[in-house]
This record gives structure tokens, C-alpha cells and sequence, in this order.
């Protein structure tokens, strides 16, 4: 099942808007320090943006998630190109989501038939924030409130994340200091050293500071199930992916019931159908699809409101560049209802070189503001000595 294209008056163009040219740009920064996970180490931060332009000059941009594997990047901008470009360049739409639907449609044989769908879903996912981001500066409105956010406004709670499993505690206090409330630490990394981690966070940050962990699809059932429950006596906001995102809901349910914990999860689902079953599930209690993985702005803005309907936390993933942090900012805005975004609390140029101007975060908040579109814009002259050259194939 598809997420379908919303055809209300909001966001829908006087008159269609015709695209006229697509590019990639890929970069790859110094991760200083490497990014630790339970599954593999990130030694540099890859990005792929996407831009669109209309006939009239006017642009958006989007972002391909591309983390993973090591020479995802540049491939997943090959792929941009080759594919993306024939998807886009001369079509026309009235309303961003109606491209969607058409490029999915277009894609799915070579999907069967390559055995890659998460790359071809990430390069649609791009092409579909850039639309967004299009259509949004075209009708001089930021994206939250194209989207029909109102009743929240422009602020979104933040949370510092990618905090890693060595000395976390000096990272999640300097981001203290930088204005955040809420932090999420890594583990996974054996139930001692998690637990040490969590004690030392807690001791240093106080009572009062928020706290989520993450274990990045790390543990069998039995183990999720023991390893949350040396992580009761933390005061936890949430358990992160606990179990690989394909364990049947069953699964999930019956670690729901086994730890007074909430459950997070969905930045490696795929499928509205899927999350669907995660939304349906007692105890899993965070949503958080990935704007650069799957459905772009138009399928998450559809998981975020069925999640909040069900009356689950909407929480967006994201570890990438800013276009992706910006645009998952912006989902939040008009989605509302309780929950957080995800910001990386690692070092990361691109995340700010290419989302121009900044975040600013205070008191655990960040203000989006009333610029159009996403509001920020890649600073590509900035970014130069961390440009990647892609050669195109045929």
C-alpha cells in the first residue's frame, strides 16, 4: 500500500508546475569522532542532496539518505541521476504528492529486478523532499504550515542523539550546554558497559534531563528482553529498536509486555502496510519513519498522522546532513502532538554547511520560523573541499 497523494486545497498549485532539471551533489566529511553503532562504525559523514528546478527558475532541495553501506553515496547519486532525472524532468504536477505514487509505479520492476529497493526508495525520497521544498517556496509558505500545520506553531522539541558508547557523558554535557533537555545514548555494546554508560549520563546530567537509548536492532528477543530489564532503574523516555525491524509485531508486542518501557522504532520500515502493524501494536509507543529512507515528505507526513491519530509519539529519524534534519524538523511542525526530533550530537560540517542559516536550540526547543519552503539552503561554495565529483554512467 502506497501513501496516497493528499488533493486538499492546501499546497495545490494554480496551475501545474513543470520541472525542468534534476541534479545530485554528493559530500563526504571527516567523522571526528567515528560514529559508533552496534552494527558497524561510521568513519566519515557521507550526503547526497537532490536539487529540482521548475521552468521558472524556482528550486528545491531534498536529501538521500546514504549513511550505509561505506560507498552508499555516491552510488545512490548515480542512481539519482540515471533513474531520477526520466522520473522528474519534464513532468508536471499540481501538488507535490501526486509524484510519488508515479515515480513508485515507474520504479518497481527495476526494483525486482535489481534486488534494490532501499537505494531506489531513498532517490525517491530525495526527489519527493525537493518537490515539497519546491512547491512550498513557489506559494511563499514554510513547509510546516504548506502542510497544514497549525495548532503546535513553529516550535519542535530536539533531542541530542548519536551519542556514542565511549565517554558519552562529556558529549551529552557539553550538548547540555548548547540548550538541550533530552539525550540518547547508544548501547548495545554488552549489558555492563550499557549500563555503566547510562549511570554515568545520569549522574552527570541530573534528574531532570531526558533519556532514550538506542540499541540499532542489536538483540534476539531473549536478549532485548534481559537487557531491558538491567535498564529499568534509568528513568528511560524510550527503547530504540530493540529488535530488527522485521520481527514480526508479535514479537514486539510480547517485549511490551515484558518491560514497563516504551518501544521505538520504524526508520528501517519500508511499507505504509507495515506501519500500520507498528502503529497497531500495544506498547510500541514511538513512530519515527526517516524522511531520506522511505516516502519523503509525502509518506511520512501520512505515517505521522496516522500514528498521532492512534495516539502514538511521532518522532522523526534522522543522522545525516541538514536538508534531511531540516525537512524532518518541519514534518514535526505540522504533525504535532508530543514527541521530539532527532538531532545528531556528533561534529558534522555538512549538517550545517549545507542548511544554511542554522539551528538554534533553546531550552530544548528549536523555531522554524516563517521562511518559505524548508527554510535554509545549501551553502555549496562553502561545502567545496568536501565535494565528492560523481561521474555519470549510462
Amino acid at each position: 500500500m502506497m501513501p496516497r497523494a493528499h488533493t486538499t486545497d492546501i499546497g495545490v498549485a494554480d496551475q501545474p508546475v513543470r520541472i525542468d532539471s534534476l541534479d545530485a551533489f554528493v559530500f563526504r566529511a571527516p567523522a571526528v569522532p567515528p560514529v559508533q553503532t552496534s552494527f558497524g562504525i561510521m568513519h566519515d559523514r557521507p550526503a547526497v542532496l537532490v536539487r529540482v528546478r521548475d521552468r521558472d527558475g524556482a528550486e528545491g532541495w531534498g536529501e538521500i539518505w546514504c549513511n550505509f553501506p561505506t560507498v552508499g553515496a555516491e552510488h545512490r547519486a548515480r542512481l539519482a541521476l540515471a533513474y531520477g532525472r526520466p522520473l522528474v524532468v519534464g513532468k508536471s504536477w499540481s501538488h507535490p504528492g501526486q509524484a510519488w505514487p508515479d515515480m513508485h509505479a515507474r520504479l518497481q520492476v527495476l526494483m525486482l529486478q535489481t534486488g534494490e529497493a532501499g537505494p531506489l526508495h531513498q532517490l525517491m525520497a530525495g526527489i519527493d523532499t525537493a518537490l515539497w521544498d519546491l512547491f512550498a517556496r513557489r506559494a511563499g509558505k514554510p513547509l510546516w504550515q504548506y502542510l497544514g500545520g497549525d495548532g503546535g506553531g513553529d516550535a519542535v522539541q530536539v533531542y541530542a542523539s548519536g551519542i556514542n558508547p565511549t565517554e558519552p557523558e562529556v558529549l551529552a554535557a557539553a550538548k547540555a550546554r548548547e540548550g538541550y533537555r533530552a539525550f540518547k545514548l547508544k548501547v548495545g555494546f554488552g549489558i555492563e558497559r550499557d549500563v555503566a554508560n547510562l549511570r554515568r549520563m545520569r549522574e552527570t546530567l541530573g534528574d531532570e534531563a531526558t533519556l532514550m537509548v538506542d540499541a540499532n536492532q542489536a538483540w534476539s528477543f531473549e536478549e532485548a528482553r534481559e537487557a531491558g530489564g538491567h535498564l529499568l532503574d534509568f528513568g528511560l523516555t524510550w527503547l530504540e529498536e530493540p529488535l530488527r525491524a522485521s520481527a514480526p509485531p508479535s514479537q514486539w508486542q510480547a517485549l511490551a509486555q515484558a518491560l514497563p518501557l516504551r518501544l521505538a522504532g520504524g526508520e528501517n520500515v519500508s511499507d505504509m502496510a507495515r506501519y500500520d502493524d507498528f502503529i497497531a501494536v500495544p506498547g510500541m509507543s514511538v513512530i519515527q519513519p526517516d524522511v531520506g529512507k522511505w516516502g519523503g515528505v509525502t509518506g511520512c507526513i501520512e505515517v505521522a498522522r496516522r500514528a498521532t491519530a492512534a495516539g502514538r509519539w511521532y518522532c522523526p529519524h534522522w543522522l545525516g546532513a541538514g536538508i534531511g534534519l531540516a525537512a524532518s524538523m518541519h514534518l514535526k511542525a505540522a504533525a504535532g502532538g508530543p514527541g521530539y526530533v532527532e538531532v545528531d550530537a556528533n561534529p558534522n560540517p555538512l549538517r550545517d554547511l549545507l542548511a544554511q542559516p542554522g539551528l538554534r536550540v533553546e531550552d530544548g526547543y528549536v523555531r522554524l520560523g516563517q521562511a518559505p519552503g524548508l527554510g535554509v539552503t545549501p551553502d555549496l561554495e562553502a561545502a567545496r573541499e568536501f565535494a565528492v565529483r560523481v561521474v555519470e554512467l549510462g
